[in-house]
C-alpha cells in the first residue's frame, strides 16, 4: 500500500486548492512529510513547494500539498476527477 491513501473533497479543501495551490491528501500514519512529497511527485508528475502534516482527534492523517508555482492545484483536481 501507497503513502498516500486517497484524495479529500470537503468545501475548505476545495478553498485551499482555489485560493492557496493545495491539495489534501488521507495518507498512511507512518507517513514522513518526505515521502508524501516524493510520493505525490512521483504519481502526478509535479513538483511540491511543501508539505503540512495533521492528525485528526478520530486519528486520521492528513497531508496540505502545496505546490510550486508552475502547476496548479486546480488542473491536478480536475485530473484527479475532484472538480
Amino acid at each position: 500500500m501507497g503513502v498516500i491513501l486517497y484524495p479529500v473533497l470537503t468545501e475548505s479543501a476545495i478553498a485551499k486548492i482555489e485560493k492557496e495551490n493545495k491539495l489534501t491528501f488521507v495518507v498512511d500514519l507512518k507517513a514522513n512529510k518526505t515521502q508524501i512529497k516524493e510520493e505525490i511527485e512521483k504519481l502526478y508528475g509535479v513538483k511540491v513547494e511543501n508539505v503540512r502534516i495533521l492528525i485528526t482527534p478520530r486519528g486520521i492523517k492528513k497531508a496540505y500539498v502545496k505546490l510550486t508555482k508552475e502547476h496548479s492545484a486546480m488542473d491536478l483536481a480536475t485530473k484527479l476527477g475532484l472538480l
